[in-house]
């Protein structure tokens, strides 16, 4: 049996959504039992009139929430009672406890995991790996997303490895092409960090490496993971996902707009919620943080109870593959280059 705990709080659906993903991925897992974290009085009432399996679900009181103004060392230090850290603490202390799913607050979750958790042996810095679809009907990871601004040619190597490895054993992708986002394909374009993380992934065997990728080709299909700063991840992933969803708004302003367009949007009804459906990030989960001691996934604030559905298999795929440990071993690898 599969422990994992999932915060019910933070969220922009909370505890909704939360509680009624955590429901729907029981049904869907005979393996999986749920620890839900929060006001008990308040997950008590959501469940009411709800069919599951209750020999499979427990409750963590955790009284407090956290506010997305508060500050992430703050919450830290000050909120143990909250269901966030509160629930990464049990997460910390408890063998039988695998992973860990929460909607709320990015940097306190962050901070959280590098105080409360630390890093697989060997790990520099933690990294978050957001997961798109590809135009051909596949997947891309940008890692990192988010979490490290500042970063050094060992950092992306790093982040390389760990998403290679997350690709492969949590989708089958079978030796994932990896990518290094740039301004340009040459070998010598970019900035000295970007020029010296190229030779170096040349020189990681377990990477397979395919160049420097631009940021308009993220969605071709041709690379299965992008190693970038945290800064440019996430740039790069919030303008991949807003303009999709501008691109879907204008559409659907001009078909309505024109009866023509409307009886033609009837006829194609079934390719644009088709379409819909490819580009909504609901269907994709959350971002994992690799490189933690223990598994962490974060999904997006706005998340609806399918997304934390797809949260929670994730987390789920992770701890079954050992994740953590095949990290560990390719990192130890490298451990002369830091």
């Amino acid at each position: 049996m599969t422990k994992i705990i999932v915060d019910c709080f933070g969220g922009d659906h909370s505890p909704q959504a939360p509680v009624q993903g955590a429901l729907d991925a029981l049904a869907q897992n005979p393996d999986l039992y749920i620890l839900l974290s929060g006001d008990r009085a308040l997950l008590e009432k959501e469940l009411e009139g709800k069919n599951y399996d209750a020999s499979r679900l427990e409750i963590l009181h955790a009284p407090e929430v956290i506010g997305c103004e508060e500050k992430p060392t703050d919450v830290v230090r000050l909120k143990r009672n909250s269901s966030m850290m509160k629930a990464m603490i049990l997460l910390r202390d408890s063998d039988d406890v695998a992973a860990m799913v929460s909607t709320g607050s990015t940097g306190a979750l962050v901070t959280g995991a590098l105080v409360r958790l630390g890093r697989i042996p060997g790990v520099i810095r933690p990294a978050f790996c957001p997961i798109l679809p590809t135009m051909d009907g596949g997947l891309v990871g940008i890692c990192d997303s988010g979490a490290n601004v500042e970063v050094t040619p060992a950092h992306l190597r790093q982040f390389a490895i760990m998403a290679s490895l997350y690709l492969e054993n949590v989708y089958g992708v079978k030796q994932p092409r990896v990518a290094l986002l740039n301004v340009g394909k040459e070998p010598e374009k970019g900035d000295e960090i970007r020029q010296e993380t190229y030779q170096l992934l040349c020189q990681t065997p377990c990477v397979h490496f395919v160049g420097n990728m631009e940021s308009r080709d993220l969605l071709s299909g041709r690379y299965d993971v992008v190693v970038a700063d945290g800064f440019s991840g996430n740039v790069l992933v919030k303008t991949t996902e807003g303009t999709a969803l501008e691109l879907l708004k204008k559409l659907k302003k001009e078909i309505y707009g024109s009866p023509l367009y409307k009886l033609g949007a009837l006829l194609q009804k079934p390719m644009f919620k088709q379409l819909k459906e490819f580009m909504n990030y609901q269907n994709y989960g959350g971002s994992v943080l690799l490189g933690t001691s223990k598994v962490i996934v974060k999904g997006h604030g706005s998340s609806k109870a399918v997304a934390v559905q797809k949260c929670i298999e994730q987390a789920y795929r992770m701890h079954i593959s050992h994740l953590s440990s095949q990290i560990e071993t390719e990192i130890a690898k490298y451990e002369h280059y830091v």
